[in-house]
């Protein structure tokens, strides 16, 4: 995708797919799957769109069967449910805040209820505010991200480590923003640091119970969080500043996710942060 392809654009947030132009990759139509999740059952945040729908779509596709946790864009998830359900697995769709603590726990003891148990959990969810200047971060904002991108990855895991059993894996989004901090995006970057730190630690607070525990820190991604969240004329350039010269297409990023949740492909991996970015040398 070059800045040819893409015209201006906005959305109001949290953004829906059929309103981009052009449509992002994220059904994993051209993914071959090899049985690596047969039978197992995965919960992905923020997994109507984007990043989260293509995880979804090809956890289905190596055997797993999936729920939904998401805000409101109920077109997405339906979408992305009957991709799901295309590949003969199940797929049950959660809405409600993940800001909200008891949301959090909701949707994974309807997980283990709908699907009889959970053996992966990818930590996805997330939103961002772009500022002009540092003092435009007001408090309500800076409580809201972090609500949302780094407390609801700690009550979600925390809800879910009753029911994860050795052999299990959670699997969290970062950022190269994480990595690298970003003027625009303060609050965002900060919590994508603490998502980062907390993997580190999580790994090694789980390891005595063969529970692997990973991150995933893309660069940027073209999906409706940026046409929501940008002025037009920053969604016509996005990605460009990447080496490779182009924002990533979801599909290009799900198989990170699918390889850490693979025994057989990551059994040896927990603590990591494997960063899809385009080029850009990652620090950290």
């Amino acid at each position: 995708m070059t800045r040819s392809q893409r015209p201006p654009q906005e959305q109001a947030a949290p953004g829906e797919t059929g309103e981009m132009r052009p449509r992002p990759r994220d059904e994993m139509r051209d993914y071959i799957a090899n049985g690596l999740l047969s039978d197992r059952k995965a919960l992905v945040t923020g997994g109507d769109s984007g990043i989260g729908r293509a995880v979804a779509i090809g956890l289905a596709k190596e055997g797993a069967d999936v729920a939904i946790a998401y805000l409101s864009e109920h077109d997405d998830a339906e979408h992305t449910r009957r991709l799901i359900e295309e590949t003969g697995r199940r797929c049950v769709l959660f809405p409600g805040d993940l800001g909200e603590p008891d949301h959090c726990e909701s949707v994974v003891s309807r997980t283990v209820s709908e699907l009889g148990g959970l053996d992966i959990l990818v930590n996805n969810v997330a939103t961002q505010h772009p500022v002009d200047e540092p003092e435009d971060v007001t408090a309500d904002q800076w409580n809201r991200t972090f609500e949302v991108n780094i407390h609801s990855y700690y009550r979600v895991t925390a809800a879910a480590l009753p029911h994860l059993k050795r052999g299990s894996a959670i699997i969290n989004t970062g950022s190269v923003n994480g990595l690298r901090g970003n003027a625009s995006l303060i609050d965002y970057s900060a919590t994508k640091g603490a998502v980062h730190v907390w993997t580190y630690s999580m790994a090694q607070a789980l390891l005595d119970r063969g529970i692997r525990v990973n991150c995933v820190a893309p660069g940027p991604v073209w999906t409706p969080l940026i046409p929501a969240t940008f002025p037009a004329d920053k969604v016509e350039e996005f990605g460009s500043q990447a080496p490779i010269g182009r924002a990533a297409q979801p599909d290009e990023i799900a198989p990170s996710y699918i390889f850490f949740a693979s025994e057989q492909f990551s059994s040896y991996y927990t603590g990591e942060i494997l960063a899809p970015i385009g080029g850009e040398i990652a620090r950290g």
